[in-house]
This record gives C-alpha cells, structure tokens and sequence, in this order.
C-alpha cells in the first residue's frame, strides 16, 4: 500500500451531538474508502467534558507534535457541555488546535442540494453554491483584552481586534488560488473599514494588492451589513467570499441557513499541505444529545472535506452525493422535514455508500 493510498486519521468525538454524528460519519467515511485501493487507520482521542471532569485534562502538551507527526487530517465532533460552565475544556481542545496547529484557513462551503430546503422564495440549486473563508488565528477571536473594575458599575470590558499584514495576506491570496484552481471566477472581500479604519484599512490595501495579481479573476469589495443583506437578496451572485474571523463566523451561519440549516453545514480548519481538522458546525448541542435526532449529515459532508484535503476527492464526491440522494429520498432528520433518526439517516447514506460503484 503505497503512502498516496493510507493516511491515518485522529478522531475527536468530543461532547453531546459530535459523539453521536461522528459515530456515523466515521462508519460512512470507512465504507467509502473501502470501495478503493485505499486504507485508513483512524485513531480516537477521548479528548472532552467526561475526560475533563474526570482528570482535567483539555488538550496536552503533546498534541501537536503528534498530529503534525503521526496524522494527515483531524475529524472533529464538537466541544461543549452544561457541566464546565466556563467551558475551558472546549476553548482549549478547539481554538487550542486552530491556533498551535496554524489552521488558518476555516473554509465553510455553501450548497444548496435541495430547493426544498431554503428558506427564500424562488431559489434552486444553482443560485446558492459558494464557499466563504474566514481567517481563522487573528481578528477579535485572537483572546487579546481585559476587564477593569469586574462588577463594578464602571466597568471597563476591552477586546481588541488584532490583523497581521501576514495574516491578513494569506487568507485573501487562499480564497483567490482557490478561486483560480476552481475557475469560479469571482473573489468579494467584505470587510467594515468604513468604522474600523485601522485594522480593516490594512484589509482593503493587500487585497488591492493581490487582487492585480489574479487578472482573471473579477475581485469586489462589500462592508458586512450589506453582504448580509444581498446574501439574502441574491445568493447567486457569489462564488467564493473572503472576510476576516467575526464577520466570516456570522456570515457563514447566515448562507448555511439560505442551504437548510446548521444541521447540514461543514467546515475546514486548514493549513494547506499540514494537517488539518473537520468539523460539523453546529456545535455540541446538549439539550438535544441522546435523543436520537441530531442530524449526521453536516459531520458527513466534514468528512467529505477531509477526503478532498488527503487527495482522495472522488470519496469526498461519493459522500456528498449520499447526503444529496438521502435529502431527495428525504431519509432526513426531523430539522430538515424528515422522520430518521441519527442512526436511521447515518444507516441510509452508509448504504448508498456501499452499493456505490467508484472508479479508482
């Protein structure tokens, strides 16, 4: 088995949902890879609230190494839990990896599969399909300020915005290679330097900058408010957005809703050519874990990002068409209109995964 053909993969179930969803990604993703000459091995890590509570731990010391060292990619539940109100363990485990593993791209793809599943009136699948990229290290998640005065009716709550010319370079010139090697043809960078016109006016200068470098390319500038407004005026105007960590956290859930919900949504924390960590979005959810109804799909379709970052893009394909076939079938959670449970929509797309034929 040559190394093109077996990666190993680190997998952190986490809390809530993310156990139950990545439970049945995991048993999808490992149908699909076993329809090729191909092999994984897939490595659990208990890393979450249970595992906190129990000893402390959040994310050790030597995670990095090992990931960087021993894995090609990272499948990732989700973090969160009633039981650590301070939520320590979830900033540490999650934000810990983006950070000390340089995930600086988060890539949230954008896909309508279904013109049943969006909200606006009129739209089919092929006006809603785009990919936002949000920097991932920087902006106001960088965990820079303080508080003065905590309770006092004077207190003074500061939160700073930090953007790095690097920072900021590498994520405008990701979204147009990406643009370039997808032949999408269009690149909008949002920003809100008309208020913030420090940090966001480094923004505007390098993606002027960068922009004259991809002549082929139509580059376009939008403030925040109104890309919210024309996302939902006009989705099929997009093609791939670029914006900084706040903005991109916040766009990204408001064009997941316009393609049916957080339930359906994936995402990439990425360092192209490094390891780098798949997750569904919608978080842990623990006022509905252990009900059988969270839905699988958005870990799914994580897991067809991570085949498409290893190289192995015709699994990712397969993956997606099964989520695609299943919300047709509607073999969906009761979140898209459906009757399945987790286990009942994960068992369907596992299905249509094994009697698929792929060409390897």
């Amino acid at each position: 088995m040559s190394i093109r053909n077996f990666k190993r993969i680190a997998v952190i179930p986490g809390d809530g949902i993310g156990i139950e969803v990545i439970h049945e990604a995991v048993g999808i993703l490992q149908a699909a890879i076993s329809k090729g000459e191909r092999e994984a091995e897939f490595v659990e890590f208990d890393w979450g609230a249970d595992r906190f509570l129990r000893d402390g731990t959040t994310l050790p010391t030597n995670a990095v190494e090992i990931f960087r060292r021993d894995f090609d990619a990272i499948l990732f539940g989700a973090v969160g839990d009633p039981r650590v109100p301070s939520n320590r363990h979830a900033a540490d485990i999650l934000l810990g990896l983006r950070a000390k593993l340089d995930l600086y791209v988060n890539a949230r793809p954008v896909e309508l599969f279904d013109a049943s599943l969006t909200p606006l009136r009129d739209r089919t699948e092929k006006d809603i399909r785009f990919v936002i990229f949000r920097e991932n290290t920087e902006g106001l998640y960088a965990g820079l300020g303080g508080q003065f005065r905590r309770g006092d009716p004077e207190e003074i709550a500061i939160q700073e915005d930090v953007n790095t010319r690097r920072g900021v370079e590498r994520i405008i010139r990701y979204a147009f290679e990406h643009a370039r090697a997808h032949k999408l043809g269009r690149v909008l960078m949002s920003d809100k330097s008309n208020a913030l016109t420090f940090g966001h006016e480094l923004w505007q200068r390098v993606f002027a900058e960068v922009r004259r470098e991809y002549a082929e390319i139509e580059a376009r500038h939008l403030y925040i408010d109104t890309l919210a407004a024309e996302l939902v005026r006009d989705p099929s105007q997009f093609r791939v957005i670029v914006t900084c960590n706040l903005f991109g956290d916040i766009a990204s859930d408001l064009a997941a809703q316009l393609a049916g919900g957080l339930g359906i949504a994936p995402s990439g924390n990425i360092h192209p050519g490094q390891v780098s960590l798949f997750e569904p979005v919608h978080g842990s959810a623990p006022n509905i874990a252990g009900k059988g109804i969270a839905n699988p799909m958005g870990a799914v379709l994580a897991a067809a990002m991570l085949c498409d970052h290893i190289g192995w893009r015709d699994l990712g394909e397969l993956m997606r068409d099964a989520v695609r076939a299943a919300i047709r079938a509607k073999h969906t959670t009761r979140d898209l209109g459906g009757e399945r449970t987790t286990r009942e929509a994960g068992g369907w797309m596992l299905e249509y995964v094994r009697s698929a034929r792929v060409e390897t």
